[in-house]
């Protein structure tokens, strides 16, 4: 069932990517919104989500949603989708060639099924509860790197929420004297998908909501990773908390967060 709603879900993301694509460089200013400081939205994010809802409801309709610009209401159900449209909308809107679509299934309290399309480069990664983690049709896995000297370091700025700014500049100063080096491109499920196929080997980040994390993260466990909050618990979506990395360099990892924070 996972295998084939995963291949359900594939084709309705790249459905929407296809629409983002060919939205692409031509959003006016005046089509710009803000939702609140640093959170932009337009059209396209809206249209992109309503296009995934019909299409997810027309092959599980039992299933609840989580969405990120609420085109439907947030229900309660035994399988939920949790969707984001458009995540990297400022990239998007900016005209920075790195966005993505990132849609996860929930069974309970258990993410089963994620996707992540990077549009401009029409990359689909995808991953069931085990199948492993996938990339256009080839397996991937998390990256073979067992020292922090040889990490790649992905993070996300906080934007909005600076409750714990001191700590996470902290975390980073320690990530940057450390690792090889560190990058902060705009799209956390992105990061998550680079994590699952060795381009990154950590990503941590605070204040993100579910649709951020929720399809990247099924990605990094199906190919071999770790994904946890930064108590090294497994509530890293209630938390808001993501520290996501290759088994090796994972204890590292986690001391560098657990001092700053």
């Amino acid at each position: 069932m996972l295998e084939k709603l995963t291949r359900q879900t594939v084709e309705a993301v790249n459905a929407a990517a296809d629409f983002i694509a060919e939205s692409f460089g031509k959003v006016e200013a005046g089509q710009i919104e803000e939702k609140f400081l640093n959170g932009l939205v337009s059209y396209v994010d809206r249209n992109a989500e309503s296009m995934l809802v019909d299409r997810l409801h027309s092959f599980l309709p039992e299933a609840g949603f989580i969405t990120e610009e609420d085109t439907v209401e947030t229900s309660q159900a035994e399988y939920q989708w949790i969707i984001d449209p458009l995540d990297g909308t400022t990239n998007f809107l900016y005209d920075v060639p790195h966005f993505s679509v990132s849609v996860a299934l929930m069974h309970g309290d258990e993410l089963v099924l994620g996707v992540v399309h990077h549009v401009p480069n029409a990359e689909s990664f995808y991953a069931w509860k085990g199948g492993g983690a996938w990339c256009n049709g080839l397996p991937v896995r998390v990256s073979t790197r067992t020292t922090m000297r040889q990490a790649l370091i992905g993070t996300g700025f906080p934007y909005h929420n600076f409750e714990h700014a001191d700590a996470y500049f902290e975390a980073l100063r320690t990530f940057t004297e450390q690792a090889r080096g560190v990058r902060r491109m705009g799209s956390a499920a992105l990061d998550l998908a680079y994590v699952a196929c060795g381009r990154l080997d950590v990503f941590f980040e605070y204040g993100l909501s579910s649709w951020d994390v929720a399809g990247g993260a099924v990605l990094v466990q199906e190919a071999g990773g770790k994904v946890l909050d930064f108590g090294g618990g497994r509530e890293f979506i209630s938390k808001k908390q993501m520290l996501a990395c290759n088994a090796a360099v994972f204890p590292d990892a986690l001391q560098v967060i657990q001092s700053a924070f």
